[in-house]
């Protein structure tokens, strides 16, 4: 089966990672950056930017690959190439959770430690708490994960 497009986007403040709490498949029920399927002639960061704004209603930019994951949902069976970014957003913007989002929240990587949270989502954090401070860090890729 071949593997679907998808990308994510990462929006720390003041060491706070923003999630959102996924309605539907493949994470229903867990926390994760906001992020979803491409759609057709969208270019992965294109993906990101427009998932960001309909899940926060925040308008991210400048997105900045960080990593690439190769995942198999264990609830639906499909296959996605996850491309996830980091990206930046004024820092006054407020986000509220719409779309795909049941609720969203600023979390630090050890609360996000205690969340129902998609393996990719805890492996993207614990990497971006090592590179803190770092600015040559490059984009990683990481297959098998589910």
């Amino acid at each position: 089966m071949p593997s679907q497009a998808a990308s994510s986007a990462i929006l720390e403040r003041d060491g706070r990672y923003l999630l959102v709490l996924r309605r539907n498949p493949p994470a229903a029920a867990m926390y994760a950056f906001p992020g979803g399927r491409a759609e057709l002639g969208e270019t992965p960061a294109e993906t990101a930017l427009r998932e960001f704004a309909e899940e926060t209603g925040i308008v991210a930019r400048s997105p900045r690959l960080y990593a690439t994951y190769e995942l198999t949902s264990s609830t639906t069976g499909c296959h996605y190439f996850l491309s996830v970014f980091r990206v930046q957003a004024d820092p006054g913007a407020v986000a509220v959770a719409a779309d795909d989002a049941a609720d969203l929240g600023w979390f630090t990587a050890e609360e996000v430690a205690t969340l129902p949270a998609p393996e990719s989502v805890r492996d993207c954090i614990r990497r971006l708490e090592a590179d803190r401070g770092r600015k040559d860090s490059a984009p990683f890729h990481c297959a098998g994960m589910s």
